[in-house]
């Protein structure tokens, strides 16, 4: 396995500093883009030296080891990539991982016709969008929703709300209110930040977010699908697989994983943020990186010609997902 410094040309002409991962031997070699959650995350999808996800190196080595390249890239303003965080939105996200993408099948050490996107969280709903693209063979959705981004936001509070400590839980009603006159202030804003309680926030992400849908494009995606969502996980809603299942016309296999969190480690306890410092002191979960990973090398590595023949003609697969 070798690491490439490598660097993305955005539409606007900013270089998105970022890592390829190769596997060993010679290539050209079956290739993912890795799209990690929202927030100021690095390529590997850590903030700073406290919030640490730490996926992109584990997820790398295990798709190296089945054959498979790894592109991971630091988000505008963040890591070694310039920009502002602060001022990016939803949309120019997805703009970026489209640009990498690109960047990424224009490699020579990569093949082309067999190119794959893992997206955790928000990387999930742009990893939907680039599933709808010619040149993808498989996407991996990894705690992504499937209704509109308001709404999961809403669903997000009110499981949030419920692990409230007891002593502030009377306070409950005046918090949601407080809540929605802010989620308000920042519907009504235009411009790129806004002070929320004192705070600088990325209102033109959010209001971005608040009106995406990824369900029309989910019903567009014509090549085979992964979605894996934990059943402990209070970010986003796992029933929300059903809903991808039901509109992915081509191959689409759901995993809901027992103890599976958001942060994509298990905890046999009660689901909370508050016990996410923990959990991430811990390895992403080994099972759900061998899972992935086996998944993508039956799609990009061992059936290339079903890949190119799905792009070619825009029919769905006839793959069936195992049960």
């Amino acid at each position: 396995m070798q690491d490439v410094d490598m660097s993305v040309i955005a539409d606007d002409r900013l270089p998105l500093v970022g890592t390829l991962t190769l596997p060993a031997g010679p290539g050209p070699h079956p290739a993912v883009l890795l799209l990690h959650a929202s927030g100021r995350l690095d390529r590997d999808a850590n903030t700073g030296p406290r919030l640490r996800m730490e996926l992109g190196p584990p997820l790398a080595a295990a798709l190296a080891r089945v054959g498979i390249a790894t592109l991971r890239y630091d988000r505008r303003g963040v890591g070694a990539t310039a920009g502002d965080w602060l001022a990016t939105g939803f949309a120019e996200n997805r703009h970026d991982a489209a640009a990498a993408l690109r960047a990424l099948a224009g490699r020579p050490e990569i093949r082309a016709d067999a190119i794959g996107v893992v997206g955790h969280s928000e990387g999930a709903l742009h990893a939907i969008s680039l599933g709808t693209h010619p040149g993808i063979g498989a996407v991996v959705l990894l705690a992504g929703f499937a209704r509109l981004g308001e709404d999961a936001l809403r669903w997000q509070a009110r499981m949030i709300a419920r692990d409230l400590p007891a002593p502030v839980r009377p306070l409950l009603p005046l918090l949601r209110t407080l809540a929605a006159r802010q989620l308000a202030r920042i519907k009504r804003s235009s411009t790129d930040v806004v002070r929320v309680a004192g705070m600088r926030m990325n209102a033109r992400w959010m209001r971005e977010m608040l009106h995406h849908d990824p369900r029309p494009e989910l019903a567009k995606i014509q090549v085979p699908v992964l979605a894996i969502t934990g059943d402990k996980d209070i970010q986003v809603d796992p029933a929300d697989l059903d809903e991808i299942s039901r509109l992915v016309p081509g191959a689409v296999e759901v995993h809901r994983i027992p103890d599976l969190t958001h942060v994509l480690r298990r905890d046999p306890g009660r689901p909370s943020v508050r016990s996410y410092p923990r959990l991430l002191r811990q390895p992403v979960d080994a099972d759900l990186l061998a899972q992935v990973a086996g998944w993508l090398a039956q799609r990009l590595q061992d059936r290339p010609q079903e890949i190119r023949a799905a792009h070619a003609d825009g029919t769905p697969r006839t793959e069936r997902a195992t049960p």
